[in-house]
């Protein structure tokens, strides 16, 4: 459990630092795309013996590279490159999986759908470098990817290197999805990254507060839900996704009735 929270928190706050660019782009469900090419990488990973974290964290982010150029280059449109993501990966990690040994279906599962409590000192360790780097990037580029992701031709003339930019989201956008399985799961993840954003937008007036609230309620849900998962015998993925569409839910509501309650006490 203490290695668990530890990989709660680290996800929390890599998760929702991605997930404010991915939601300004508009391209909320490219963590799931991204989850499905990671999932070809346990695959691979577990058939060959090695590390799955280590091997789907390449080909993610060799995916989300390739996907980038195909789309740069005017040969496709945003969706149809996540759509490429989303069967590509399936296709793959199904091939693959099927192939393997008795037992290893099982593991694919605490990737699927996430085991935290699977979670090992070696996986904390790639954990922490890969929050680190997701946090010092996200972080140090925060006015240039915004602007990229606000209004990329306006960001082209203006020039800034709009390509690099975006080939460094995808690969920020890759490692979140990897960082992030044993936590959530690859089926999920997608929603740690968008959930809390869209909650601390309800809340926030700016970038910068929208940024540190959404990492603030990521680590929060993350951490709760890990301690409720626990005690409630749940799987924590599901958990933890709950908890962040719940308080999404009480946050919309509540600032619904806020109007009302003013109107009726004047």
């Amino acid at each position: 459990m203490q290695r668990a929270l530890v990989a709660a928190v680290l996800v929390g706050v890599a998760a929702p630092a991605v997930g404010l660019f991915v939601v300004q782009r508009r391209l909320a469900l490219i963590g799931d795309g991204m989850g499905h090419v990671a999932l070809t990488g346990v695959a691979l990973g577990l058939l060959t013996g090695r590390s799955p974290v280590v091997v789907a964290l390449a080909v993610a982010v060799l995916g989300a590279v390739a996907i980038e150029l195909v789309r740069d280059s005017g040969r496709t449109s945003a969706d149809v490159a996540l759509a490429i993501l989303f069967y590509g990966g399936i296709a793959g990690g199904v091939v693959l999986i099927s192939k393997a040994p008795g037992g290893t279906a099982a593991t694919l599962n605490a990737y699927l759908f996430g085991a935290i409590t699977t979670t090992t000192s070696g996986d904390l360790v790639v954990f922490g470098g890969l929050t680190a780097m997701v946090l010092a990037l996200t972080v140090g580029l925060a006015r240039e990817l915004f602007s990229v992701s606000t209004d990329e031709e306006y960001a082209t003339a203006s020039g800034l290197p709009t390509r690099s930019l975006n080939l460094l989201m995808a690969v920020l956008v890759a490692t979140t999805v990897v960082l992030s399985m044993r936590v959530v799961g690859l089926l999920l993840i997608s929603a740690l990254m968008v959930v809390p954003v869209a909650t601390a937008a309800q809340l926030a007036r700016s970038f910068r507060a929208t940024f540190v609230g959404a990492v603030a309620i990521g680590v929060a849900v993350a951490v709760s839900g890990v301690v409720g998962s626990f005690y409630a015998d749940t799987p924590s993925g599901g958990t933890i996704v709950l908890l962040a569409i719940g308080l999404f839910t009480v946050v919309v509501v509540a600032r619904s009735l806020l109007p009302t309650a003013k109107a009726a006490g004047r």
